[in-house]
C-alpha cells in the first residue's frame, strides 16, 4: 500500500504545486504583458513594420492561410511568419483554450471537433472543409499532432478534390508509410539509403529468432509502433547477460499482432532530428539540430558543416525520389555512431560518414520556431500556389532528383527554450527536491542547473513569448495549464511529465 499512497501524494503534490507557481507568477507575466502591448503601440516592432511594408507594395495581394494546431509553439511561429508577411491567418486546433487563439497575428480562430474512436475522423473532416469553404482559404497549413497525422492526410486529399484551397500535407498513403516505424525503414531501405537492421515484431518467438540470428555484438532496442507514453523512454539494451533475464524483460512488454513492436539496432552515438517544408519533391526550408527524447532546447547546427550537409543531402534524395506531389512537413531522427565524432556536434574529418535514420515524423516539427526571424520562410510555403506539378521518369522518381536549389534556412543563430519547462526542471525540482519526496541532487548540480537557466533567460528565446505579441505566453500558464492540472486532480489522471512546446500530457 505504501507504493499507491506515494504515487498518489505526488500527483497532487505536482498538481498543485503547479496551479500555485501560475498563481504566484500571474502579477508579474501580467505586468510584462501589459507593458509589451504598451511598447508595441509607441514603437511598432520590426514584424508590424515588415507587415506594412509588404501590404503596401504593389501588386501585393494577401492570401488568407489556415493555420491548424496554434495551441503548440510550431503551429504559432507559422501563423506568425504568415502574419509578418502580409497575409490574413486563421487558426483552429481542437482545445477552445487553446494559446495561440490570443495571438494577434490571428484574424480568427475556430475549435475544432478531434477525431476519436467513435466518430472517426468525419466531424474533423466537415469542419476544415466548412471552414475553408466559408473563408475562402487559399491555403491549408497543417501542424498536426501525432494523434490526427494520417487525418489530416485525409483533409489534403478532399481539400484539393473539392475546392482551390491548396495544402501543405502528405496525402493519407505517404502519411502512412512514414508515420509507421516500419513502414518507414522498409521505404527509406527500398529506395537505396541507408538504414539500422529493423524487425517488425508481432510476438516473443520472433524477438528470440531475430536475436539468436543477429551478430554477437549486436545490440537492440524495442519500440512500440503506436502512442504508448509508458514505453516511450524505455531504452533497455537486447539481449540482456542472459537468455532469462531478457525473456523476463520481453514479458513486461505487450507484444502481439493487435499491439505490434519493432525491434531496432541500437546504435552508440548522438541523435539529431531534422524540419524541411518539401514542395513538390524539393526541399524548400531546412534546418537540423541536436536531439533528445524529449527535446526542449532548440539550438540549429552550424550551417553547411559537415554533419548539416549530410543531413541536409540525405532529406533532398528522400524527398526526390518519393515521386511528384510529394509535398509537407518532413522530419527525421538520425543516430550517428559515436566513433565517427570529434568533439561535440563535429564529425572527424576523415570519416565515411553513415547516417542511421530511426523515425520520420510526416508533420512539422517544433524546430520551426528557429524560423522566427527569417522573414523569407511565408514565401517558401507560397510557393506552393505557382508550382507545376513535376512528372516521374520511368524509375518512378522525381525529375527534380538531383536539382542542387539551396534551401531558407534560419536567418539567425537564435537558441530556443520554454521558461515554463526550465523553471520547473532546472530550478523548481532541484530546489524542492525533497518535497517531491526524490532524492536531494548535489549542491554542484543544482548550481550548474541554476547557471543553465539564468543563461538561457539572458541568451536564448523563448519559444512562445514574443514582444509583439505577448498574450499566447500568458494564456498558456495562466489559463491552459492550469486547466490541464485541474483536471488532473478532477479526474484522477496520472502523468509523468509534459511537453510545454506541443501541450502533450505523458500519461503513466
Amino acid at each position: 500500500m505504501i507504493g499507491p499512497r506515494l504515487n498518489q501524494i505526488r500527483h497532487w503534490l505536482k498538481n498543485i504545486s503547479l496551479l500555485i507557481l501560475s498563481l504566484g507568477l500571474l502579477p508579474l507575466t501580467t505586468l510584462i504583458c501589459l507593458a509589451s502591448l504598451i511598447i508595441n503601440r509607441i514603437t511598432p516592432s520590426t514584424a508590424e513594420k515588415r507587415r506594412n511594408a509588404a501590404r503596401q507594395k504593389s501588386p501585393f495581394q494577401p492570401k488568407t492561410i489556415l493555420v491548424t494546431g496554434v495551441g503548440m509553439s510550431k503551429g504559432l511561429a507559422i501563423a506568425r511568419s504568415f502574419y509578418e508577411a502580409g497575409h490574413n491567418v486563421i487558426g483552429a486546433d481542437f482545445s477552445s483554450l487553446a494559446c495561440g487563439r490570443v495571438s494577434t497575428s490571428l484574424s480568427k480562430y475556430f475549435t475544432l471537433r478531434k477525431p476519436d474512436a467513435v466518430r472517426g475522423s468525419g466531424a474533423y473532416i466537415q469542419d476544415i472543409l466548412r471552414l475553408v469553404e466559408a473563408e475562402d482559404v487559399d491555403l491549408w497549413c497543417s501542424c498536426s499532432g501525432v494523434a490526427s497525422a494520417v487525418e489530416d492526410g485525409e483533409v489534403k486529399e478532399i481539400l484539393e478534390a473539392r475546392t482551390k484551397c491548396k495544402a501543405i500535407q502528405f496525402n493519407v498513403t505517404t502519411t502512412q508509410l512514414l508515420h509507421e516505424k516500419h513502414s518507414f525503414i522498409k521505404h527509406t531501405q527500398s529506395i537505396g539509403l541507408t538504414v539500422p537492421e529493423t524487425h517488425e515484431i508481432t510476438s516473443l518467438d520472433a524477438v528470440e529468432r531475430a536475436l539468436r540470428q543477429a551478430p554477437k555484438d549486436r545490440k537492440f532496442i524495442m519500440k512500440p509502433t503506436g502512442m504508448d507514453d509508458t514505453h516511450r523512454g524505455d531504452m533497455t539494451l537486447l539481449p540482456k547477460a542472459t537468455d532469462k533475464e531478457t525473456k523476463r524483460h520481453l514479458e513486461t512488454l505487450s507484444i502481439s499482432a493487435k499491439c505490434p513492436w519493432i525491434l531496432q539496432q541500437y546504435i552508440k552515438g548522438p541523435e539529431y532530428c531534422t524540419h524541411a517544408l518539401v514542395i513538390n519533391g524539393a526541399v524548400k526550408l531546412f534546418t537540423s539540430l541536436p536531439s533528445a527524447e524529449l527535446l526542449m532546447h532548440y539550438a540549429a547546427l552550424q550551417v553547411d558543416c559537415k554533419l548539416d550537409r549530410a543531413l541536409l543531402e540525405f532529406t533532398q534524395k528522400f524527398a526526390a525520389r518519393a515521386g511528384s506531389g510529394f509535398t509537407g512537413h518532413l522530419s527525421f531522427d538520425f543516430m550517428v555512431e559515436e566513433h565517427q565524432m570529434d568533439g561535440e556536434h563535429s564529425i572527424r574529418e576523415d570519416a565515411d560518414l553513415i547516417l542511421y535514420p530511426i523515425e520520420c515524423n510526416p508533420r512539422a516539427h517544433t524546430a520551426v520556431v528557429l524560423f522566427n526571424s527569417t522573414p523569407e520562410m511565408a514565401a517558401a510555403y507560397l510557393s506552393i500556389l505557382d508550382a507545376p506539378n513535376p512528372t516521374n521518369d520511368q524509375n518512378g522518381h522525381a525529375e527534380n532528383e538531383g536539382r542542387v536549389d539551396l534551401p531558407i534556412r534560419p536567418r539567425l543563430q537564435d537558441k530556443y527554450y520554454w521558461i515554463g519547462h526550465d523553471l520547473v526542471e532546472l530550478v523548481l525540482q532541484p530546489l524542492f527536491a525533497p518535497l517531491l519526496l526524490r532524492p536531494n541532487n548535489s549542491f554542484t548540480d543544482l548550481a550548474r542547473k541554476l547557471s543553465l537557466f539564468f543563461e538561457h533567460l539572458v541568451h536564448w528565446r523563448d519559444g512562445t513569448f514574443e514582444r509583439r505579441d505577448p498574450l499566447p505566453l500568458w494564456w498558456l500558464y495562466h489559463v491552459y495549464w492550469p486547466m490541464q492540472f485541474w483536471m488532473s486532480l478532477r479526474t484522477g489522471q496520472k502523468w509523468s511529465r509534459i511537453n510545454v512546446s506541443t501541450t502533450k500530457m505523458f500519461a503513466c
